[in-house]
C-alpha cells in the first residue's frame, strides 16, 4: 500500500508533535523543582520514553506504508502544534499543568487526523487509538497531583423518575 498525500501529511502531523512532545517532557524533567520533584521526574521519564516510542511507532508505519517521514529538528520546530515549553527552572506545580496540556494537545492532533486516517488505512487508525489511549492516561495521572476534589465537573445526565431529573423537569416547566 502506498499512503495518499492526505495520510502522509496527517501522519507527518501526529509524528512532530510526538518528537516535541518527547522533547518538551525530558526539558520539564531536567528542569523541575519544588514539592513531589522525585514523583514528578520519574513520571516525565514514563512520559518521555513512550512518545519516543510512539513517534519511532508512527515514523515506522509511515515507512510501511511507503512514506517518507520527516524528524528533522527543524522540521519538528517549525511544524509542531504545541506551544514552546518555558526556558529554565519551572515548578512541578507549573510543570504538571504545562506537561498535561502538551498531553491534551497531542492527543487532539490525533483525534483531528483520525477520521481522514481511518478512511484510508484502518491499521494505522488503530495504533493511533493505542497512543490516545495511552497519552490520555498519562494526562490524566499528571495533571492529577494539581486537583482537588470536585475540580472537574462534568455534566452528568439525571436518571430518568430521579429526584434530581424530576427538580429538572419542573424547573424547565416554570421557564
Amino acid at each position: 500500500m502506498k499512503a495518499s498525500a492526505t495520510l502522509t501529511k496527517n501522519l507527518q502531523s501526529v509524528l512532530v508533535d510526538l518528537i516535541e512532545l518527547h522533547l518538551q517532557g525530558k526539558q520539564a524533567h531536567w528542569n523541575i523543582v519544588g514539592t513531589n520533584f522525585r514523583d514528578l521526574h520519574r513520571q516525565l521519564d514514563e512520559v518521555v520514553l513512550a512518545a519516543r516510542a510512539f513517534s519511532d511507532e508512527v515514523a515506522e508505519r509511515m515507512r510501511a506504508l511507503n512514506a517518507e517521514p520527516d524528524g528533522r529538528s527543524r522540521t519538528v520546530a517549525a511544524s509542531t502544534s504545541l506551544e514552546e515549553f518555558p526556558i529554565g527552572e519551572v515548578s512541578t506545580h507549573d510543570a504538571i499543568d504545562l506537561v498535561a496540556a502538551r498531553l491534551d494537545a497531542t492527543s487532539q492532533t490525533m483525534r483531528g487526523v483520525h477520521d481522514q486516517i481511518d478512511e484510508e488505512d484502518p491499521t494505522t487508525a488503530d495504533i493511533l487509538h493505542a497512543i490516545i489511549e495511552k497519552l490520555e492516561q498519562f494526562a490524566w495521572m499528571i495533571s492529577a497531583e494539581n486537583r482537588t476534589p470536585g475540580s472537574i465537573k462534568q455534566q452528568r445526565p439525571a436518571k430518568p423518575g430521579s429526584a434530581t431529573s424530576a427538580k429538572k423537569a419542573a424547573s424547565a416547566a416554570k421557564k
